[in-house]
C-alpha cells in the first residue's frame, strides 16, 4: 500500500514490522493476519500455498540492515533463508581466499529469495552486501528444514537448483551444474543452443514467422478468443466471410480495420485504436487468432486475420447454449481481460521490428516503458531514449536455454521482462535466481571484462530486452583543467523525421555543469523568436528547479550580472548594440518566466524582491535609448506589481487559502497530565522554537522534549522531533497530537481520550446521502487542498524542508487527507455491528469511489479502494461473500487499477487518457520524486547533476498538467441536504490505530478454526 508521508510511521505500515519483531510463540492470530497480509504482496511468496505463507508468518524474522553491511561471505556455513522485502543486494563471488577480490556478479531485487544451501549445510557460494538500505524477512534453518519437508513438493519450484526444479535442456544432465564440469564440457554442451540463440534473435526482429514463440495457448486467452468470435457472429456476422485478393480466396477471415473498429465500439474502456491492436495482438501471440500469411503482428490495415476455430474446415457456429453463457457480461470481462494484457502484447510488437523500421511514436512508447523498469532508473532521460532506438525484444521457448556462459565475451545486456533465470559458476553451481525486473551481463559489457557467470533459463516462455554495446556522444566544456559543463547529444523533439522514423536534428541537452555555466548556457541558446509562452521545457526545469542548487541570494547578482548596463566592445557598432539588446531581452524573458512560476513564494525573499525592483528600474532607463524593450517593460511593471499584492494578501478571499511561510499558527501543546498550552509560532518554526514558546508558557526551566504521539500510544508510537525539524505540523497522524515533557518521563506519556476516535459509526447519516453528492463534495474539498499545493512544495518536501527554511504545509494536509478517507471507509466498516449495513456500505463506498473516478478525483478513488482492501476490511469474508457479484466485479475493476506491479503501469496509463482538470493519486507521485531523489546524486564531481533536475522538474510537471484547466463540476442543487453533506465530508471522525480496527473487526466476524 502506498501511503502518505508523516512523520512518524503510518500506523498500518509498520503494524507488521512490529509483529514480525515478536518472539514466534508471542505472536497471536491478528498478528499473523496482519503479517499475512504484507507478505502476500511479497513476489517471492505470491505462489506460495497459504498454509505454507501462514507457517512462514510464524516462524519469520524482519531484518533492517543498512547500506553496504555484509550479511554472510562466501565459505559461511548459512544459518538462515531470506526473502527481499524492500531494497537490493549485490552477490559477489571471488575466485581467491581474498575477499577483496570478489567480483559482483547480479543484484537481488525486491522479491527475491536466496540462502537454500542451508537445507545440506553446504557452504555459502557467493558474498551477500546490501547496496542499499533494505528490508529482509528471515526463517532460521531449523524451521526452514521442517517447512522443506512438510512443502517439498509445494517448494521445490520457487527454489534455485539444486534444491528445486530446473528442466535441463542439456540432456537432462542436471548434475553438469552441481559437479563444478570443466569450462570445455560445459561449452560443447550449451554451444548449439547458444547458437540457436542468436539464429532466433535475428528472427525475432523480422516478420518472419519462425521468429514466434512456439507454444500453446492460455485457457484464458483461448477463452478469450471464443468469446470475441462468437460476439462478432450474434452481432456483425458479416465481418467473418470468404474473401477474395489478388485472385486468391481466403476462407472465413477478418478485416484487420473492421476487427480494431468493431472492438473500439464495444467498450468505454478501449479508448484508442492503437489500444485495440494491443488487445487484437494478445490472440495473435497465443495463436488464437491469425494472420493468412502467418505475419506476427497484428496491424489496422486491410490483411486478413483468422480465428483459431474458422481454421478448421466448417466449423460450427455458436449454439444457443453458448451464446447465452458468452453474454454480454462475459464480454466485458474479456475485454478487461485483453486491456490489461494488450499494453504488454503491443510493446514486444513494436520491439519485434528492426530498430531502422521504428516510427517516432514506436520511439515514444518504448520510452514510456523503459521509464517504469527499475533496472533503467540510473540512467539519464537522453540514454533511455536513446535506448529506445536499439533494444530489441528476445525469447526463448524451454527452460534450460543457456543465454551465455562463464568466461565468454561480454556483448549484450540483459533486462528480465518475464520469467526468471539461475546464475551459475562454475564449481559451485546456482549461486542465486534472478526475477522480472532484474538485469545482468553489464558488468562485463561495461568493463570489458569476461563472463563472470553462467545464465541458464529456469523457467519455459523468458522475455528479455537486450542491448549491445551503446555509448553517449558527450561535449565537455572544461575551465582550468576542471569541467564546469556536461552536455550529451540527443535527438531534436521537433516533429521531422524521415521515413524511418529516425530524426535528422540534433540537440545537446545539459547533463551537469556549475550552477553559473548552466545558466549561461541557456541564456545563450534561448530563441528570442518565439512566443514567451512557448518557453524552452530544458529552461523551465532550470527555473522550477534552481532552488536546489542556486538559491535566490546567489541567482539573483549573477541574473543582475548577466545584464550588462554597457555593450560588450566587439565587432561594429551595430553588433555590439545587437549583442547587448538581444542580451539584456534574454534576462528579461527569463525573469519573466521565473517570477511566473514562482508566484507569491517570491515575495517572502527581500532578495527577490529587491531585484526585481533594481531590474525594473535598469529596463525603464534602457528602454528610453533603446526602443525594442520598451515592450517588455509593462509585463516586467506587472510582475512587481503582482508580488506587492501579494504581501498584502489581496489573495486571502478564496475559500480554501494557500499556507504561506510567512504565515502562523495557533498550536496546541500537551503535557503528561491532559493539560495544554497554547502558543503562536511561525510556519517555519524549528522543535526549539516550540519547545522554547511552551517552556515559556508553562514557566518550566526543565530540559523538554517535544514528541509526536499517536493513538497507538505504544514506545514505537513516540517519534521524538529533532531540534532542527521545521513545520512539522501536519505531518502528524490523524489523530497524533504534540507533547512536551522532561526526558525522564518520556515513558510516561499517554495518548489523550480522544485520539481513540469515534465508538459509533456514522452508517444513519451516510444512508441519507446519495453517493454522488459525497463524492461530489469530496471532490470540490480535495481540489481546494489541491490547488493549494504551491508546485516547489513538492521539492521541499523531496530534499528536504529544513534544507529550505520553508513549509510544506499545504502539500502535507492534502496527504493527510488521503489517510484520512482511506481510515474513514476502515472506521465506518469496522464499527457497523449488523452484517446486512456492513454490506449496504461496501456498496456505498465502491459507489463513491465510481463517482469519485468519474470526477477524475483518483486521490479520493484510490483511498476508498484501498481502505477497502485493508486486511481489517478485507478479511470478513461473511460481508463480502454477500456482495452482489456486480458491486463485486466492479471493485475487482478497480483493484486492478491499484496493480504495483511494472511501476503501477495500470494506473499510469488510464491518467494517461484523461483530460484536465484532474486530482491525482499524490502519494505515487511523492514516491516517484523520493525514487529519483534517493536513486540519484545531487551533485557529481562537484558539478550539478541536472540529470535529476530534469527528472524531478518532469513529475511536477504532471501537478501543472493536472491543474492547467479550472474545476467546474456543478453541484445537484435539488439535493436538501447540501450544506450537510459538505460539512460531513470535511470533518470526517476516523480510528488511526491500525491495532484497534483490527480487534473490531475480529469481534465482529471471528476467525473461523
Amino acid at each position: 500500500m502506498v501511503a502518505a508521508h508523516t512523520a512518524a510511521h503510518s500506523s498500518a505500515a509498520a503494524e507488521w514490522i512490529v509483529c514480525l519483531d515478536k518472539r514466534p510463540s508471542e505472536r497471536s492470530g491478528e498478528d499473523v493476519d496482519i503479517i499475512l497480509a504484507r507478505l502476500k504482496d511479497v513476489k517471492a511468496f505470491e505462489k506460495f500455498h497459504p498454509n505454507l505463507l501462514q507457517q512462514i508468518c510464524l516462524c519469520g524474522f524482519y531484518e533492517y540492515l543498512d547500506k553496504g553491511v555484509t550479511l554472510y561471505r562466501q565459505g559461511d556455513i548459512g544459518t538462515s533463508w531470506y526473502a527481499v522485502l524492500s531494497g537490493s543486494l549485490d552477490v559477489k563471488v571471488s575466485e581467491t581466499a581474498n575477499h577483496q577480490d570478489a567480483v559482483t556478479i547480479c543484484t537481488l531485487g525486491i522479491g527475491t529469495a536466496f540462502g537454500e544451501s542451508i537445507l545440506d549445510n553446504t557452504p555459502r557460494h557467493a558474498t551477500i552486501v546490501t547496496r542499499e538500505c533494505s528490508e529482509l524477512l528471515r526463517v532460521e534453518q531449523r524451521e526452514f528444514k521442517t517447512l522443506w519437508e512438510k512443502y517439498r513438493q509445494c517448494m521445490a519450484g520457487l527454489l534455485a537448483p539444486p534444491y528445486g526444479v530446473m528442466e535441463s535442456g542439456l540432456n537432462s544432465d542436471s548434475n553438469l551444474w552441481r559437479l563444478g564440469s570443466s569450462p570445455l564440457s560445459v561449452r560443447k554442451e550449451v554451444l548449439p543452443a547458444v547458437e540457436a540463440r542468436w539464429r532466433r534473435s535475428a528472427l525475432m526482429s523480422s516478420s518472419n514467422p519462425s521468429g514466434s514463440l512456439p507454444q500453446v495457448p492460455s485457457e484464458k486467452v483461448m477463452r478469450a478468443g471464443k468469446v470475441l468470435r462468437h460476439a462478432i457472429l450474434s452481432k456483425a456476422p458479416h465481418m467473418i466471410r470468404d474473401r477474395k485478393f489478388h485472385l486468391k480466396t481466403y476462407r472465413q477471415c477478418c478485416v484487420g480495420t473492421e476487427l480494431v473498429d468493431w472492438l473500439s465500439q464495444q467498450s468505454p474502456s478501449v479508448h484508442s485504436r492503437v489500444q485495440a491492436v494491443g488487445m487484437w495482438q494478445v490472440l495473435l501471440e497465443e495463436g488464437v487468432l491469425n494472420h493468412v500469411d502467418q505475419e506476427l503482428n497484428f496491424q489496422d490495415k486491410y490483411l486478413f486475420y483468422r480465428f483459431l476455430d474458422d481454421e478448421q474446415e466448417d466449423a460450427p457456429p455458436p449454439n444457443e447454449e453458448e451464446e447465452k453463457k458468452e453474454g454480454e457480461e462475459e464480454l466485458q470481462d474479456t475485454l478487461l481481460l485483453l486491456s490489461q494484457s494488450g499494453p504488454d502484447a503491443h510493446m514486444r510488437m513494436i520491439l519485434r521490428k528492426l530498430p531502422g523500421q521504428r516510427t517516432l511514436d514506436d520511439l515514444e512508447i518504448i520510452y514510456e516503458e523503459l521509464l517504469h523498469i527499475q533496472a533503467l532508473s540510473h540512467l539519464s532521460t537522453s540514454v533511455k531514449r536513446e535506448l529506445a532506438g536499439v533494444l530489441i525484444f528476445e525469447a526463448h521457448a524451454k527452460a534450460g536455454t543457456v543465454l551465455f556462459n562463464q568466461g565468454e565475451e561480454g556483448t549484450s545486456w540483459y533486462i528480465i521482462l518475464k520469467g526468471s533465470v539461475n546464475v551459475v559458476i562454475y564449481g559451485k553451481g546456482v549461486v542465486c535466481t534472478l526475477h522480472e525486473g532484474d538485469d545482468f551481463g553489464k558488468l562485463a559489457l561495461v568493463n570489458d571484462a569476461p563472463r563472470a557467470a553462467s545464465i541458464v533459463l529456469r523457467e519455459d516462455n523468458c522475455h528479455f530486452l537486450v542491448s549491445q554495446r551503446h555509448q553517449a556522444n558527450t561535449v565537455r566544456l572544461k575551465e582550468h583543467q576542471q569541467d564546469v559543463l556536461v552536455l550529451e547529444k540527443s535527438p531534436s523533439s521537433g516533429r521531422t523525421s524521415n521515413q524511418s522514423g529516425t530524426s535528422s536534428h540534433y540537440k545537446y541537452n545539459v547533463m551537469s555543469g556549475t550552477p553559473e555555466k548552466i545558466l549561461e548556457h541557456f541564456l545563450e541558446t534561448m530563441r528570442l523568436d518565439s512566443h514567451f509562452a512557448e518557453s524552452d521545457p530544458a529552461l523551465d526545469d532550470f527555473v522550477l528547479m534552481h532552488c536546489v542548487f542556486f538559491p535566490c541570494s546567489k541567482l539573483c547578482p549573477v541574473l543582475m550580472a548577466q545584464y550588462p548596463s554597457m555593450p560588450r566592445p566587439l565587432g561594429s557598432e551595430q553588433e555590439r548594440l545587437d549583442f547587448a539588446l538581444n542580451n539584456k531581452r534574454r534576462v528579461v524573458r527569463l525573469v519573466l518566466r521565473w517570477v511566473s512560476v514562482h508566484g507569491a513564494h517570491l515575495q517572502e525573499e527581500e532578495a527577490s524582491l529587491a531585484f526585481l525592483e533594481e531590474l525594473y528600474m535598469s529596463v525603464s532607463d534602457d528602454s528610453r535609448v533603446i526602443p525594442a524593450l520598451k515592450e517588455q517593460l509593462p509585463e516586467v511593471e506587472k510582475q512587481k506589481v503582482l508580488l506587492r499584492q501579494f504581501s498584502v494578501g489581496e489573495e486571502r478571499l478564496q475559500k480554501q487559502q494557500p499556507i504561506r511561510s510567512s504565515d502562523e499558527i495557533l498550536l496546541k501543546v500537551y503535557c503528561l497530565d491532559h493539560t495544554y498550552t497554547t502558543i503562536r509560532v511561525p510556519m517555519v518554526a524549528a522543535t526549539q522554537d516550540v519547545i522554547a514558546g511552551a517552556a515559556d508558557k508553562l514557566g518550566s526551566a526543565e530540559d523538554l522534549l517535544l514528541v509526536a504521539l499517536s493513538s497507538a500510544g505504544g514506545e514505537k508510537d513516540k517519534v521524538l522531533l529533532k531540534p532542527n525539524d521545521i513545520s512539522f505540523f501536519f505531518t502528524l497522524g490523524i489523530n497524533g497530537r504534540l507533547f512536551v515533557c522532561p526526558r525522564d518521563q518520556l515513558d510516561s506519556l499517554t495518548p489523550l481520550p480522544e485520539q481513540e476516535g469515534p465508538t459509533t459509526g456514522s452508517i444513519a447519516s451516510l444512508e441519507l446521502m446519495s453517493s454522488r453528492d459525497l463524492a461530489y463534495h469530496m471532490t470540490v474539498y480535495d481540489w481546494e487542498l489541491f490547488n493549494c499545493v504551491h508546485e516547489h512544495e513538492l521539492i521541499f518536501h523531496t530534499f528536504g524542508r529544513q534544507n529550505f527554511r520553508k513549509t510544506t504545509a499545504n502539500l502535507d494536509l492534502f496527504l493527510r487527507r488521503f489517510n484520512e478517507l482511506q481510515l474513514w471507509v476502515i472506521t465506518e466498516v469496522c464499527l457497523c455491528g449488523q452484517l446486512s449495513k456492513r454490506v449496504q456500505l461496501l456498496k456505498k463506498f465502491i459507489k463513491i469511489a465510481a463517482h469519485c473516478k468519474e470526477y477524475k478525483n483518483l486521490n479520493s478513488f484510490f483511498a476508498i479502494i484501498m481502505g477497502m482492501s485493508n486486511p481489517a476490511v478485507s478479511r470478513l469474508s461473511q460481508t463480502w461473500e454477500r456482495l452482489p457479484s456486480k458491486f463485486k466485479k466492479f471493485f475487482a475493476e478497480f483493484e486492478s487499477l491499484m496493480d504495483p506491479s511494472r511501476n503501477h503501469r495500470a494506473y499510469r496509463l488510464t491518467v494517461a487518457k484523461l483530460d484536465p482538470p484532474i486530482i491525482p493519486f499524490m502519494p505515487l507521485l511523492i514516491k516517484d520524486m523520493t525514487f529519483t531523489h534517493e536513486g540519484n546524486k545531487t551533485f557529481i564531481d562537484s558539478l550539478v547533476n541536472f540529470e535529476k533536475m530534469r527528472m524531478i522538474a518532469k513529475t511536477v510537471r504532471i501537478v501543472r498538467y493536472c491543474r492547467s484547466q479550472p474545476f467546474n463540476l456543478e453541484a445537484n442543487q435539488a439535493s436538501k441536504n447540501h450544506q450537510e453533506v459538505r460539512s460531513y465530508v470535511r470533518q470526517l471522525n476516523v480510528i488511526d490505530n491500525q491495532r484497534t480496527l483490527s480487534q473490531l473487526s475480529h469481534k465482529l466476524e471471528p476467525r473461523r478454526t
